[in-house]
């Protein structure tokens, strides 16, 4: 491999940075947006820096407003939605990968096939169904629905781990003593551990950022998640509440930075590990 000089260096470290700034300056905007004085927002011309940075927007916004309705709501959702992915997608992955049955194959690629499906196009059939079982406008409706299309990709993430993960280990745990489900917490849990972080991380990520089926399946506000709350509560036709909109979208993305933050080193070693066998 040839080493890049230092004028190649700093052309590449130029580049990268020009690109991370571009992606950046919207979500630096945002958060300055939140700081400024509502007699700034609309300054001509506009200005970057807030000239009288206030907290009052977050203020109205935790007091004035459900906000903290919706957060509540969210993260029970996505709670509750990352809880059930994870522990149907570790025992299903470990189910294809070390068990011999019948149909073992045509379920995992059926499982492949849901997943290929558009999300839009399970919207009917399971509003019908949550009506018919009596669960609709509900949180536990909406944790269901998230889990439609969480939990097959999931399931073929983990299963990749799961076939990584060595059979011997497993056997030895076994002819030790340990029963099949001791074997599988003691020794196939802490190998399949990355795997299992970068699986919660996705479904969490996405129980928390989605908007489609919140519009169409709750439609009380107490059961609203923050995704459509938000908007309910600060648009309307005639006026948008940027001030608040920008706080409100600050506070929905402290989240998932801190999740990112915790589970980095976590998520860059299981998008590596599963994919290696042996």
């Amino acid at each position: 491999m040839t080493r890049r000089g230092p004028v190649a260096q700093a052309i590449y470290s130029l580049f990268a940075w020009t690109v991370v700034l571009i992606v950046a300056f919207p979500l630096v905007w945002m958060v300055l947006t939140s700081l400024k004085p509502q007699f700034e927002l609309f300054t001509i011309p506009p200005t970057i820096l807030p000239q009288e940075p206030t907290l009052e927007h977050y203020a109205r916004l935790l007091n004035e407003t459900p906000f903290p309705l919706y957060f509540r709501n969210s993260a029970l959702i996505a709670v509750g939605t990352t809880m059930l992915v994870v522990v149907v997608a570790t025992l299903g992955a470990h189910s294809l990968v070390r068990f011999a049955y019948p149909g073992r194959r045509w379920l995992a690629q059926m499982v492949l096939f849901t997943y290929l499906l558009p999300s839009v196009v399970l919207i009917i059939p399971l509003y019908l169904l949550m009506v018919w079982v009596g669960v609709a406008n509900t949180l536990f409706s909406l944790v269901i629905a998230y889990t439609t299309f969480a939990l097959p990709f999931a399931l073929w993430l983990l299963r990749s781990f799961m076939a990584a993960i060595p059979d011997e280990l497993e056997h030895a745990a076994l002819v030790d003593g340990a029963t099949r489900m001791e074997a599988f917490v003691d020794v196939i849990l802490p190998q399949a551990l990355p795997g299992v972080i970068s699986t919660a991380l996705f479904t969490f990520i996405l129980a928390w950022n989605e908007y489609l089926y919140a519009l169409v399946l709750v439609n009380r506000d107490d059961a609203r998640p923050l995704t459509t709350g938000v908007i309910n509560m600060l648009t309307s036709a005639f006026n948008i509440e940027w001030s608040l909109l920008m706080a409100a979208s600050v506070m929905m993305s402290v989240p998932l930075i801190v999740a990112f933050a915790f589970l980095q080193k976590h998520l860059t070693r299981g998008f590596g590990a599963g994919g290696v066998k042996g």
